[in-house]
Parts: structure tokens; sequence; C-alpha cells
């Protein structure tokens, strides 16, 4: 059993018993502090318990913190994409074992680089099924030896909700309806939106959001 985790994180407890998790990964260049305050726009009530891991990885001459190397937008080195997956499988196994909540209560959620980890870690069918995947501004991975399992998840009650800017520079907003197709193909509950945003957290999205996470954590 996983004791301590090999990822530093910051967390944002409930205001009273957790009715839920809400794993919120950041994107690439930023750290485990960058989404803690998306936690109370979020979950404006506090019923959840927040946790914001940060990327094992710094790269010479990029500021911040990776989650994988980028070869190809859309396409993460395996080596590194792996590793990480392997670490926050860790600390997601640890959450559950010290919060006592668990992956039917969970979603997983993130932002650029940290969405592209949130659909790794939930829609990998040799790790549990979470409640909810929250992407904002990412895409499925296509990594060799990983595939994800869809239909799977959909059995499960996994729900998706899915969120890009048309004006995005780095990942085209194609990501995020291609996503959106492949998860409703295999029969996964999604809620999509789209606004002219460039890479950002649209703000006009957050209210969505807000509903979508309430309901799927009720």
């Amino acid at each position: 059993m996983t004791t301590k985790s090999s990822l530093t994180y910051q967390e944002r407890p409930a205001a009273a018993e957790a009715a839920g998790l809400l794993v919120l990964h950041h994107g690439r260049g930023a750290d485990e502090h960058d989404l803690l305050g998306l936690a109370d726009v979020l979950d404006p009530e506090r019923r959840l318990h927040v946790v914001t891991p940060g990327a094992p990885l710094t790269l010479g001459g990029s500021p911040g913190r990776h989650w994988y190397v980028v070869p190809r937008v859309g396409f993460p080195d395996p080596d590194t994409f792996f590793a990480s997956q392997r670490m926050l499988g860790e600390l997601h196994d640890l959450l559950w074992d010290r919060t006592g909540l668990t992956p039917e209560q969970t979603v997983l959620g993130g932002f650029s680089q940290g969405s592209v980890m949130s659909y790794a870690l939930g829609l990998d069918g040799s790790r549990p099924a979470p409640a909810g995947i929250l992407a904002f501004a990412g895409f499925v991975p296509t990594v060799e030896g990983w595939t994800p399992d869809v239909a799977g998840r959909a059995a499960a009650g996994t729900r998706a909700f899915v969120a890009h800017g048309r004006r995005d520079p780095v990942m085209d907003v194609h990501f995020a309806q291609d996503a959106r197709a492949l998860l409703e193909a295999g029969g996964i509950d999604v809620e999509y939106h789209e606004s002219d945003a460039a890479h950002h957290i649209d703000p006009h999205h957050v209210p969505a959001a807000v509903s979508w996470l309430a309901r799927t954590l009720a």
C-alpha cells in the first residue's frame, strides 16, 4: 500500500465531511499552486476535498513543471507520460486510502497537460473508474502502448465535461471535438462547451462546470 506520494501537492479541505474528491492537474509550465484557487470557484460551497498535484518534470529552458515531454502536440513522449501516469495513480490511491473517499466519489480534472493526464488516468482500464473527468483545453492522448477504455468507463458510469476555445493556438479545438466524438461513441455522457477563447479556462464555461461538478458528485 502506498503511504507517501512521490509528487508534491496542495490541498483544500471541505468545510465539513467531504462529499467527494476533486483532483485538479495543472498545465504545462505551472505547478501545484496554480489551480488551487480554482477549488473555491468550482466548489463554492466547499463540499469537496480538493487536491492539486505538481508535475514531476523540470525541463531546461522551460519554466515551471511538466507532466510529459512534447515531441508533437497530441502525442506525448511515452517514457515521461507513463512515468507521470504511474506517479499520479499512486497519489490517487493514497488519497482514496487516506480520505476514505472512493473513485466513485472522485472527479479528475485539469487544464491543458493536466486535462491530458486526467484522461490518461480516468480512461485507463487498469485504474479505478472515476465519477467524472473535467477537461479544460486538453486532448485524449495518443501514446504507443496505451489505449483508452471508453466503453468500460461508460459501463462504470463515468461522465465527462469538455471545454475548449476555438482560438486556442496551443491545442487546436479539433482535439476537444475528437475527444467528444470518441467518448460519445463509447457511450460516455459528455457535456461539451466551445467558445472563442484562446488557451485558457474561459470564465464563461465556469458556471456550467460548477453545475456539472455538483451533479456528478451529488
